[in-house]
């Protein structure tokens, strides 16, 4: 399956990249949890590690945190007072350099208040752009680590089930657009997309995926052709 390309424009919002990597975030924290089940993470800091249960242990990287009882977020790049090892707060130093280059307050901006939801809607877009294959969060009595995983073990589900139940959930639970939602779901899946005025439709192997579309880019309905 060959990855398509989606493109960050400049005029781009944080909510708009949210639209295009999100479902594919969703999709991927699917695949995660088929393989922990109930396990509890288990983060190993000095390690840079994940661990759950006995047989299964990830690398990770720390994105940041969020602290419940004051509601605010902390990316793991401003890092002096913290003092997590250089080698695990990597890919939360290139959110800032991405949020920078692309005038993304939210990935430039040290602290700020933000709810759980809020805290997993960074973390979704920030393990879409980086093209991670999970993130998780762990829990520290009233703090919130969110980490980045990578890890072949992770399995993958291409059926065409799972994109239909993913993209459904994704633009029902989430505030998105979902024509681009589904386009970007699409294309980052590597399936053939096609668009006309009322519908949109994705290509998977001999199968297609119809989803339509209202004047106000409501969807009207989602088709199936096996």
């Amino acid at each position: 399956m060959k990855e398509k390309e989606i493109k960050i424009e400049d005029s781009d919002s944080f909510q708009i990249i949210f639209t295009k990597y999100g479902a594919m975030s969703l999709d991927k924290q699917e695949n995660l949890g088929q393989i922990i089940g109930e396990n509890v993470g288990e983060l190993h800091i000095d390690e840079g590690t994940i661990s759950f249960g006995d047989d299964l242990t990830f690398p990770v990287q720390i994105l940041g945190n969020l602290a419940t009882d004051t509601g605010k977020w902390h990316w793991a790049w401003d890092n002096k007072d913290i003092g997590f090892p250089e080698d695990i707060v990597q890919e939360a130093v290139k959110v800032k350099e991405f949020g920078e280059k692309h005038n993304i307050s939210q990935f430039t901006t040290n602290i700020f208040g933000a709810d759980l939801l809020e805290a997993h809607i960074m973390a979704m877009t920030v393990s879409g752009i980086f093209n991670n294959d999970a993130y998780y969060a762990v829990n520290f009595d009233e703090m919130i680590f969110f980490v980045a995983i990578n890890s072949s073990e992770i399995p993958k589900d291409d059926s065409i089930e799972r994109f239909v139940d993913v993209f459904n959930r994704f633009q029902k639970e989430f505030d998105v657009k979902p024509k681009l939602a589904f386009e970007s779901y699409t294309k980052i899946r590597g399936y053939e997309y096609k668009e006309r005025d009322e519908f949109s439709v994705a290509k998977i192997g001999q199968s297609r995926v119809i989803v339509g579309f209202s004047e106000r880019g409501n969807i009207t309905h989602i088709q199936t052709m096996l």
